[in-house]
């Protein structure tokens, strides 16, 4: 008979199982997507520079390092490895190449005014009609609306778009084909 608070000796092989079964993340779980990572997966994300040394080109970055060093940590802490398997490193790249994207597209070195600031933030949809006498154009913001409705921003541009089909798939239940 065992005492009261006694685990019974199937007690670990059960907990092992029930967490392998549930899928639930374990504590201090982070995936490992560095900077070099992503600038291999995605270099669309930096600018090549010659440099004085003939036939050597250097790589920099367009996104600042603290903005990158952020997105990365955050994919780390989101996009787990035992969740995605074999896609995570991909899924950790379309995280960061969707956030570093949204940054830049408001980026900007310096403003003359706080007007200015916030104008590079407007959302912008498929342009609608167009014009050419007296120049006017119309957008379409149905698709962003629509899309932040369930995914917030993840359809604002093509990689979170891609992540979240992805996602879609990696929270699917197991399948079964006859």
């Amino acid at each position: 008979m065992r005492m009261p608070g006694e685990l019974s000796p199937m007690a670990s092989s059960f907990l092992d199982a029930k967490v392998s079964a549930a899928n639930v993340v374990q504590p201090g779980e982070q995936g490992e997507y560095t900077p070099e990572m992503f600038w291999q997966d995605f270099p669309q994300f930096t600018k090549t520079i010659p440099s004085e040394d003939e036939g050597e080109e250097i790589k920099e970055s367009l996104v600042p390092e603290t903005m990158l060093l952020q997105f990365i940590g955050q994919a780390n802490d989101s996009v787990l490895p035992s969740r995605w398997g074999s896609m995570w490193r991909y899924a950790a790249g379309l995280y960061v190449a969707h956030f570093a994207a949204l940054y830049l597209k408001s980026y900007s070195s310096g403003s003359d005014s706080a007007t200015q600031a916030a104008s590079g933030a407007d959302q912008i949809g498929v342009v609608r009609s167009a014009s050419m006498g007296d120049t006017s154009i119309s957008y379409d913001n149905s698709a962003i609306n629509a899309g932040t409705q369930k995914w917030g921003t993840w359809n604002a541009t093509q990689y979170g778009s891609q992540l979240s089909t992805m996602a879609r798939m990696v929270g699917m239940g197991g399948m079964y084909a006859i």
